[in-house]
């Protein structure tokens, strides 16, 4: 016969006992790696102290636990404090034999948004690539000579007929441009990891958007001095910094105000689909304060073609997400109506790589 522990391992997800109090009295394996703690050092803790549920439970589950029923719960955000959170389905049922314990299972539906960006995008980049190296050369060339004959055609008309062809002109270069954006996911090479300080980029970012397209804005530093080397490529993340940049210079407008923050997670991880974890603990946060995102497209705003603006390529935060993706990071959006903030994760650089005055 099956042991109740044989069981109890072999549970294909998370799940806890909890007794009377609330407090934790055993937890599978699944769950140790949910949970990024060992079952030792879970033991004895109050449950809602390690796992928070965006939904009023507590209240639901006191009552299922008093009626010895179970409770089902579908499509909440849980978080553990180690991870981004999941959206999980939730099933707390009593304990055959006790009549205060519950065991408590958890679902994990999928990684996060936030978390699965990483996988979505590489699989719609692929798309997106091998779309580009089949039509580029048959698109481009014609568009380069319907360019080049409009504007010939330009020479000879007259000043009121001369906006059509200036629509050609404008509408083939943008094609051009948006074909050039999607090799660029093609073209980019792999990222030259390095010892590198963080504020050096995000200066370099700043001052260039101050000189450019966010002459008008108002961008303010709030770093943290004492953050240690990130273990990146420089220009490539300059690149991400200065999209993030642009992107809520357009959004805030005329006279808004962008924060650029840096600062030490040091219990931060990422939790991938085999349960290990990888340490990110330095964050960088672009914060505007534009409308925010468009309820309808902010699950998706990482995808390649999804843009909150009129004539948006929506690539540009494609390939951001792509090169985080290719840095072992992590990248995610919080948007409501007057604060948009994007969050990137990094890790720390190896000790070895720390150049010799620095350590």
């Amino acid at each position: 016969m099956i042991s109740d522990s044989a069981i109890w391992a072999s549970l294909p997800i998370p799940a806890l006992l909890v007794n009377g109090d609330n407090l934790i009295i055993d937890l599978n394996g699944v769950a140790e790696n949910f949970l990024n703690a060992s079952a030792r050092s879970m033991r004895g803790t109050p449950v809602w102290d390690r796992i928070a549920v965006d939904a009023p439970l507590e209240d639901a589950f006191a009552r299922a636990r008093a009626q010895r029923t179970p409770l089902f719960v579908n499509d909440v955000d849980v978080g553990t404090g180690n991870a981004p959170p999941l959206q999980c389905n939730l099933q707390i049922a009593p304990l055959v034999g006790s009549e205060t314990d519950m065991i408590f299972m958890i679902s994990p539906r999928e990684l996060s948004g936030r978390v699965t960006i990483s996988d979505s995008v590489k699989s719609a980049a692929k798309s997106a690539i091998g779309m580009a190296e089949m039509l580029a050369h048959e698109i481009k060339n014609p568009l380069a000579g319907i360019t080049g004959a409009a504007q010939l055609l330009s020479m000879n008309l007259a000043t009121e007929d001369l906006e059509l062809t200036d629509l050609i002109v404008e509408e083939s270069r943008r094609i051009v441009k948006l074909l050039e954006q999607v090799e660029q996911f093609g073209n980019l090479q792999p990222p030259g990891l390095k010892a590198i300080n963080i504020h050096d980029v995000l200066d370099r970012a700043r001052r260039s958007a101050l000189l450019g397209f966010g002459v008008h804005m108002k961008i303010i530093e709030d770093y943290d001095p004492s953050l240690p080397y990130a273990f990146a490529d420089s220009d490539q993340l300059l690149q991400v910094v200065l999209n993030l940049l642009k992107n809520a210079s357009e959004a805030a407008g005329k006279s808004g105000t962008i924060r650029i923050r840096s600062y030490f997670e040091h219990s931060f991880r990422l939790r991938r689909n085999d349960g290990a974890g990888r340490s990110l603990p330095l964050q960088v946060e672009i914060i505007d304060d534009g409308p925010g995102l468009p309820d309808h497209i902010k699950g998706d705003i990482f995808d390649p073609f999804v843009s909150g603006r009129e004539n948006g390529t929506g690539l540009g935060l494609a390939l951001v997400s792509k090169i985080i993706s290719d840095h072992g990071g992590w990248i995610s959006v919080d948007s409501v109506p007057g604060r948009t903030m994007f969050r990137i994760s990094l890790p720390r650089a190896p000790k070895d790589l720390i150049p010799e005055e620095e350590t």
